[in-house]
């Protein structure tokens, strides 16, 4: 009940930063020129092949994702499930094509894919020289690998019984995405490494899921997760005892010097180390925006699964 309760509490605060931060990304979309239009395209890869795949289940929660697969490889052994935020919860076509199109995760993929990686934008300042020395010194060591990647519809559950929200929703992605996602790559039973990570809205989307399902997932990540400071340090003690019942799970933080959620992603990092989960966190400079997601926070999100879940897939 008390979890129940502080979830309320917080929602209203949640869902004013959020619609805050969903406006300034917006704008910052359209002054880069990125914006292309109202309904959601992911762009096409000669690496990743499209497929959008429409599934039963309820229309409140998800019934449609988009899955983009690697061309080139011939195994499939390592799938990443990425939840969106809250500017493209209803509307399916937006919900799917958030990552692919507005967070820049096809061009990353092509980025790994092939270093050396650079700014993307020479006036943004959010991929620092040093980091990129670090990141081509690390694929030039491993290089990237490559992932499923796995674009759902993320539902919004402010207003709504948030706990049948969460429940219904991992039951969606565990008994129908998963498996029509194993059966339209001819993967039968062959055995699977499973990331989940979420943007803001699916950050906090994505906790509830990882909670529910422990055992479910390989790696776990949130990139500037909705979530308050107070409840950051309640998620931080709830996953230490999921996981310690469950297996070992690596976690990634991330957020960025300007996101209003910063200071929540620290706490958690931090409470999640005294709890003696690792778990790395990585803060660069930049806003909680679209062209910060695009230009440097999406890069980051993909390679740690990619170092992760092609290792447990080994």
């Amino acid at each position: 009940m008390k979890v129940a309760a502080d979830r309320s509490r917080e929602a209203a605060t949640i869902t004013s930063v959020q619609r805050r931060a969903f406006v300034l990304g917006s704008t910052a979309l359209l002054a880069s020129g990125a914006g292309r239009t109202a309904h959601g395209a992911t762009p096409a890869s000669p690496l990743l092949e499209a497929i959008d795949l429409e599934l039963e289940g309820d229309r409140k929660l998800a019934r449609r994702a988009l899955v983009l697969v690697p061309r080139a490889q011939r195994r499939h052994r390592a799938v990443l499930i990425l939840l969106h935020g809250l500017g493209e919860t209803g509307n399916e076509l937006l919900g799917i094509h958030a990552w692919g199109e507005r967070y820049g995760l096809v061009r990353a993929y092509e980025r790994l894919m092939s270093p050396p990686v650079k700014r993307e934008n020479s006036k943004l300042p959010y991929l620092s020289d040093e980091r990129a020395r670090e990141l081509n010194a690390s694929l030039a060591r491993t290089p990237f690998a490559g992932l499923v990647l796995v674009c759902p519809v993320t539902p919004n559950p402010y207003g709504r019984d948030a706990a049948t929200v969460f429940d219904g929703y991992g039951a969606w992605i565990e008994r129908s995405l998963l498996p029509n996602v194993r059966r339209r790559l001819g993967l039968g039973d062959a055995p699977l490494a499973i990331g989940l990570d979420g943007c803001s809205l699916g950050g906090y989307v994505g906790l509830e899921i990882l909670l529910g399902r422990p055992a479910l997932f390989a790696s776990f990540g949130v990139v500037q997760p909705a979530i308050g400071r107070a409840s950051a340090s309640r998620y931080a003690e709830r996953l230490a005892a999921a996981i310690a019942r469950a297996q070992p799970l690596p976690i990634h933080i991330e957020t960025s010097s300007r996101d209003p959620y910063r200071e929540p992603s620290k706490v958690l990092s931090e409470r999640l180390s005294a709890l003696g989960v690792p778990n790395q966190f990585r803060a660069s400079d930049g806003p909680h925006d679209q062209p910060w997601l695009r230009e440097v926070g999406t890069l980051e999100m993909l390679l740690w699964h990619d170092r992760q879940l092609n290792h447990t897939a080994r």
